[in-house]
Parts: structure tokens; C-alpha cells; sequence
């Protein structure tokens, strides 16, 4: 699976979900029930939409016809993701 949108909420990403889905490709929100642990604070970049790695391109051509922003090159890496912690001190 690779990442073709990281949503600024649930909204965002649920509009891209029926997008994607409208088109016939296969969707996965990453992240989304972490939304409901987090009651009334505002958490933005927890949801990420993810389609399979042969889907990417088309995925692509439909999210950037949505214009959203946030947007995701093919190879680029996930903020937060692989980033090792600083070293304390």
C-alpha cells in the first residue's frame, strides 16, 4: 500500500475515499480510528489514504483532479515516518 493523500481530517480523507472509490480503486484510511481516541483536540496529518502499489498512478490523476492540496509524490516519504528520535541532551 502506498500513501496518495494525507488528509488535513476526516473529512478531507473521506472525501478522497469515495473519489478513489467512484473510480474503482481499492481504499484504505490509515489512522482513522486514532481520531476517536483523541476526543476534543485537533489533530491534523493522523489520517493518510492508501491505495495498492499498482493503483498509485491512477490514484494520483484523481486526487490532483480534486485539487486538496497536501499532496504526495510517488517516493516521497511520510513525515514521521522512518525519522529516527533526536538524541537527548
Amino acid at each position: 500500500m502506498k500513501v496518495v493523500y494525507e488528509a488535513a481530517g476526516l473529512i478531507d480523507a473521506h472525501l478522497v475515499k469515495h473519489a478513489l472509490e467512484a473510480a474503482e480503486i481499492p481504499v484504505f484510511l490509515k489512522g482513522e480510528a486514532l481520531l476517536g481516541g483523541m476526543g476534543e483536540l485537533p489533530l491534523f496529518g493522523v489520517v493518510q489514504v492508501c491505495v495498492p502499489d499498482s493503483a498509485w498512478p491512477q490514484a494520483r490523476e484523481v486526487v490532483d483532479a480534486l485539487d486538496l492540496g497536501s499532496e504526495m509524490a510517488e517516493g516521497e516519504q511520510v513525515p514521521g515516518e522512518g525519522d529516527a528520535l533526536p538524541a537527548p541532551g
